[in-house]
C-alpha cells in the first residue's frame, strides 16, 4: 500500500513539473500501472494546409502532358503492323512492297487464335480461313457467308479432316505457319504485285491464296462447302475493292 502511494505521489509531482516547465516527464513503468493507449501524433497546421505534404501523391508523370510520356497523335494499326510473315527475301528487301490491309492483319491474328483454340501446333490454311470468318467485316467474309460458308461449318469440317488435338497439349502463343499457309500468304503478295495496282493486300487476296493451295486443308474445306473456281474468279474481280477500315 505504501508502495502504491509513493508511485502515485511521484506521478503527481511529475505532472506538476510539466505544467511549469512544459516538458512531459513519463513515469517509470510499474507492474501496478495500467497499459496506456498510444495517442496519434498531432499534425502541425502547416502540414495540413498549403503544399507541404510529407508524401507526394502527384500523378503528373502518368498524364499525357508529362515529359516522361510526350503526347503523340494516334496512328492506324496498319502503320505498325504492315507486313505478315513471308518466306521470300526479295519481298523483304523491296522498297515498294505492298502493305496488308487492317482487315487482313486482323484475320491473320484471329487465325492464330483459332489454331490455339483447337490446340493445333501450327497455323494452317484452315486456321487462316477461320480467321477471315472471325474478323467477319471484309468482302471475302461477306462473300463466304453469302454462299453458305460459315465459321461453324468450317470449324466442323476442320475437326473432321484434321481431328482433335490432345487435351493436354498447349499451343504456342504464336503457332508457326505451315508451309501451305506460308505459300498462301506469298501468293497473295505476288498477285498484288502482278496486278500493278496501288493499294493494300486485302483479305480477298488472302482467301484466294488459300484456294491456290490445292492440297491444303483450307482448299479441301472450301471445296467440301461448295466453293469452286467459278466463285474464286467472281471474287477475284473485286479483290482490290475492300472498304478501307477507319480508326477515327
Amino acid at each position: 500500500m505504501a508502495t502504491a502511494r509513493s508511485l502515485f505521489s511521484a506521478a503527481a509531482a511529475a505532472a506538476a513539473a510539466s505544467t511549469t516547465t512544459g516538458v512531459v516527464v513519463a513515469p517509470f513503468p510499474s507492474s501496478l500501472s495500467l497499459p496506456s493507449t498510444p495517442k496519434p501524433y498531432p499534425l502541425r497546421s502547416s502540414l495540413l494546409h498549403g503544399n507541404h505534404l510529407p508524401l507526394s501523391l502527384s500523378l503528373s508523370p502518368l498524364l499525357p502532358s508529362s515529359p516522361l510520356l510526350p503526347s503523340r497523335p494516334l496512328r492506324p494499326s496498319t502503320t505498325v503492323f504492315s507486313m505478315l510473315p513471308t518466306a521470300k527475301p526479295e519481298i523483304k528487301e523491296s522498297e515498294e512492297k505492298p502493305k496488308w490491309s487492317a482487315r487482313a492483319i486482323k484475320s491473320f491474328c484471329m487465325a492464330e487464335l483459332e489454331a490455339r483454340k483447337l490446340k493445333y501446333p501450327n497455323t494452317g490454311t484452315e486456321a487462316l480461313l477461320m480467321g477471315i470468318l472471325v474478323e467477319g467485316t471484309s468482302e471475302a467474309a461477306k462473300f463466304l457467308r453469302a454462299n453458305g460458308i460459315t465459321l461453324f461449318k468450317v470449324r466442323e469440317e476442320t475437326i473432321k479432316l484434321l481431328g482433335k488435338s490432345d487435351m493436354y497439349f498447349f499451343s504456342p502463343e504464336h503457332p508457326p505457319l505451315t508451309e501451305p499457309a506460308q505459300r498462301a500468304l506469298d501468293w497473295a503478295v505476288d498477285e498484288k504485285l502482278k496486278s500493278g495496282k496501288d493499294g493494300e493486300i486485302t483479305t480477298t487476296h488472302l482467301l484466294l491464296g488459300i484456294w491456290s493451295e490445292k492440297e491444303s486443308a483450307g482448299h479441301k474445306i472450301l471445296a467440301s462447302l461448295g466453293f469452286d473456281d467459278q466463285k474464286a474468279a467472281e471474287l477475284a474481280k473485286n479483290a482490290d475493292k475492300d472498304v478501307v477500315m477507319s480508326y477515327r
